[in-house]
């Protein structure tokens, strides 16, 4: 049995979000920002595009991982990811005025040579502002 060396979850979360950024980005996004907080609130990575704001959260596994992404993603979590879009949205006034708002998963795959591979989820929560 191969066992496999513990790692640092920080440094699985920073390698996750990047590499969903980038992907995103390769498929047209623009970054608006990364690892937003505000008091207790906090968003992975804020993207628009076309007309839509996109609040995307990222999951990040390990190849072989007993529990997926889509797990996370509980009613508790939903409510934290909706109380911080409000407090980003309130913050930044005037500025994505008019653009849909929308949340998606990022779930991040990493395999042990390196690799990683992202899949999205899009309209994961519902807003019910």
């Amino acid at each position: 049995m191969t066992v496999k060396p513990p790692i640092d979850r920080a440094l699985i979360g920073a390698r996750g979000e990047e590499a969903a950024t980038d992907y995103l980005r390769q498929r047209g996004y623009r970054l608006c920002g990364r690892n937003w907080r505000s008091g207790r609130y906090e968003l992975d990575i804020i993207l628009t595009h076309w007309d839509t704001l996109h609040f995307v959260e990222v999951k990040t596994r390990r190849a072989g991982s007993l529990t997926t992404p889509m797990e996370a993603m509980t009613e508790q979590k939903c409510n934290a990811l909706r109380r911080a879009a409000r407090a980003f949205v309130a913050q930044q006034g005037r500025t994505y005025e008019g653009y849909r708002l929308q949340f998606d998963l990022a779930a991040v795959t990493m395999y042990d040579d390196g690799r990683t591979e992202v899949e999205m989820y899009e309209n994961v929560v519902e807003f019910g502002w």
